[in-house]
């Protein structure tokens, strides 16, 4: 049975710095989540709020008002923010003290490891409870470093690249593997960030908190390690930033260490400068479409939508657009699934046309 768990999200659930829970929202194959924190969305239901799909899921005001209201203590607090600054204020680390006090398990997304805390180290021990620190990378010895063997990987490596962070790759990811499966195509996972690890990926590490010279190394091991054990038909990788983004170096380490055969691209048209950076106006969809393409040695095959801000007309109009401009498979995968990235798939790789697929 999975893990009951209660999600931290103050002011940021459904936003771009709420990608944590709005992911354990919509999958999450280690936790059940039974409620989420935001004052600012009280009430309201989850799935509904993130999707338009009521799942159950409350949000409540704050941890005491949630366990009020909970039938029981949920094992697990998660923190499901994932902000730019990768420290927590004293208000948030109140918030995690009382969930210690109250004998929650603490599974904590940010870089800041609270293991490496005497208090909180204390304070959990006293208390009878776990933190398990998600990004905190393996000891240096465990480490990889990039070997080549990739290249003799003869199963189709697919990653799915971005125009900015926080844009859905991974969203896009999960449920193109989930389709691929329905399909009888055995698809395998590799995450590359804390999220992807929260909602039981078997395969990955957070990229973001190694050191460039272990990052290529570890995307490869990765998808070594599920070659090895899974004998996939096909492996999709999550992408991290943007290649473009001046902020972010982790794309650049995992089209290094993948190699991929082939990218799906995910982009957001109605944003205009990179996330969290206001000032600096994000390159154009084509543009980063080059850049990969230079970059990698490799195609992008697909492009899918991130529909914020946007109503279903207007994607529906920009997809029609985008399959004109780019002459490439469009859609958004939350509203019209994955039907046009698997036909596009098995044309790019004629061995995953078998006849359980419907292409």
């Amino acid at each position: 049975m999975k893990a009951t768990a209660l999600v931290y999200c103050e002011n940021e659930f459904g936003n771009i710095d709420g990608k944590i829970a709005n992911g354990l929202i919509r999958k999450s194959e280690v936790y059940k989540i039974v409620g989420v924190i935001d004052s600012s969305k009280t009430g309201k239901d989850a799935g509904e709020y993130l999707d338009g799909i009521k799942n159950g899921v409350p949000i409540f005001e704050s941890v005491e008002s949630a366990l009020k209201e909970l039938k029981s203590m949920p094992q697990y607090f998660i923190y499901g923010i994932a902000p730019l600054v990768s420290f927590l204020s004293n208000q948030q680390k109140e918030v995690i003290f009382s969930a210690i006090k109250r004998g929650m398990n603490i599974v904590n997304g940010m870089p800041e490891f609270l293991n490496d805390n005497v208090q909180f180290k204390d304070m959990a021990l006293k208390n009878g409870v776990t933190i398990q620190d998600i990004r905190k990378p393996p000891e240096r010895k465990n480490l990889h470093n990039f070997t080549g063997r990739i290249q003799d990987i003869k199963v189709p490596i697919v990653t799915i690249m971005g125009t900015d962070c926080a844009v859905g790759k991974r969203t896009s990811a999960l449920l193109l593997v989930e389709a691929l499966r329905d399909q009888g195509v055995h698809a395998v996972f590799i995450t590359t960030g804390q999220t992807g690890l929260l909602q039981g990926s078997k395969y990955g590490i957070a990229i973001d908190v190694l050191t460039s010279g272990f990052a290529t190394g570890e995307v490869e091991n990765a998808i070594l390690n599920a070659c090895e054990e899974e004998n996939p038909d096909i492996i999709i990788v999550e992408g991290q930033g943007a290649l473009s983004h001046p902020a972010f170096t982790s794309s650049s380490a995992i089209l290094r260490g993948a190699m991929p055969d082939a990218i799906i691209i995910q982009h957001p048209p109605r944003r205009k400068s990179y996330c969290d950076y206001p000032k600096i106006p994000m390159l154009s969809l084509e543009n980063e479409i080059e850049m990969i393409e230079v970059f990698s040695n490799s195609k992008v095959i697909a492009i899918t939508i991130n529909h914020e801000n946007m109503n279903d007309i207007e994607v529906d109009n920009t997809i029609k657009r985008y399959e004109s401009t780019y002459h490439l498979p469009t859609t958004d995968v939350l509203k019209h699934g994955c039907g046009k990235l698997i036909n596009t798939l098995t044309k790019t790789f004629p061995k995953l046309n078998r006849e359980s697929i419907l292409v």
